[in-house]
């Protein structure tokens, strides 16, 4: 995330359209008989690497528009989002998914996308909507995860809150990712910002520091390297119980175990958690627009909602989306994640991760 789908890979080795978007097409299709240019057959997505969606679903849209999605995966998230600055105006495709919150600004300030309100986007809590030249996709929480085996051999309560992480008794506990390289890195990072505020959050890393935090460059290296409570954990034998991750991987744990357990071998503290939401958003001078609309209202319909927990393991955003009995079951409800602006992440990004580079780092 970048993101959940990447994460559940790693653990591997985690509607139909409705007729106003067919209309999109139709529109697409006068358009094009007009000025004598063939109908468009395709609409491309642009992506970071963690996209991914079932192919029924997929053949579906293809059945309601006659369009074919072409996805083109584009590294990690701010990767994805550079290279869609770099070429603002000549898109490489006609819809982004995949800019997040902490990224936001960023690409809307570059003037990347279009403005357009998705059919169905009554559906979305205003909550998510942090710009109207975006749609909200999905959400999920990063957090601390904690390995319940090594908690309960030890009878040592897991630690719940921000402050707990600090406190002797997790001294060398916790592996954490650069801000600087990693998504989830970046997003615990903002959640310590917005629990300590400005001036704060920096004697708080002093604390963690002190009490042994470990820093390692990648998600995956932390989960499944340095993690003693994952699947890549027990071959790697990492010898820290906390990890920053998400607040679904639990459920990715037991999807993915052979046999799968009755409960999640992992937890989370749901007290770390920092609020990510993903966007998509049509492209300044995409080649199909109208197929760019009628996707994005595609991306937003209850098919593709409900088949998106399964295949990238966040929270579909839709008020009338289902989530599978593996996320209800085996996941956690976050009450009170912490968040920052999008305009405030673009004011102080760079300085942050800098003042965290010299605190932690050096």
């Amino acid at each position: 995330m970048h993101t959940k789908k990447a994460a559940a890979v790693a653990l591997a080795a985690a509607l139909g359209v409705t007729g106003l978007a067919a209309c999109s097409t139709e529109d697409a299709r006068e358009a094009a008989g007009k000025t004598g240019a063939p109908a468009p057959k395709t609409v491309t997505l642009v992506s970071h690497d963690s996209f991914n969606a079932s192919k029924e679903v997929l053949a579906e849209f293809t059945k309601q528009t006659g369009l074919t999605v072409k996805v083109l995966k584009a590294g990690d998230a701010g990767e994805a989002v550079n290279k869609e600055i770099l070429t603002k105006g000549s898109p490489q495709g006609d819809v982004f998914f995949g800019v997040d919150n902490t990224l936001l600004s960023r690409a809307v300030d570059n003037g990347i996308f279009v403005p357009y309100e998705a059919k169905g986007a009554d559906r979305i809590p205003e909550t998510f909507k942090l710009d109207e030249r975006v749609t909200p996709v999905d959400t999920g929480d990063i957090c601390v995860n904690y390995d319940k085996k090594y908690f309960a051999d030890k009878k040592l309560a897991p630690p719940q809150t921000f402050d707990d992480l600090a406190k002797p008794e997790y001294k060398d506990l916790l592996v954490v990712e650069n801000p600087e390289r990693s998504s989830p890195g970046l997003g615990f990072l903002l959640g310590t910002v917005a629990k300590y505020g400005d001036e704060g959050w920096q004697d708080y890393w002093k604390k963690l520091k002190a009490n042994g935090v470990r820093t390692v460059d990648s998600w995956e290296l932390a989960y499944n390297q340095e993690f003693s409570g994952s699947a890549g954990g027990k071959e790697a034998k990492g010898d820290r119980p906390l990890v920053v991750s998400y607040a679904s991987s639990p459920p990715v744990e037991v999807l993915y175990a052979d046999p799968q357990p009755k409960e999640a071998p992992t937890g989370v503290s749901t007290g770390t958690c920092f609020r990510q939401i993903e966007f998509a958003g049509l492209l300044e001078g995409a080649k199909n627009p109208e197929g760019g609309k009628a996707l994005i209202d595609f991306l937003v319909s209850k098919k593709f909602q409900d088949d998106m927990p399964l295949q990238m393991f966040v929270n579909p955003v839709a008020k009338d989306a289902a989530l599978p009995e593996l996320f209800t079951k085996h996941g956690v409800v976050v009450e009170k994640p912490e968040t920052v602006a999008p305009e405030k992440i673009t004011e102080n990004r760079e300085a942050w991760i800098q003042q965290w580079s010299s605190l932690v780092l050096k």
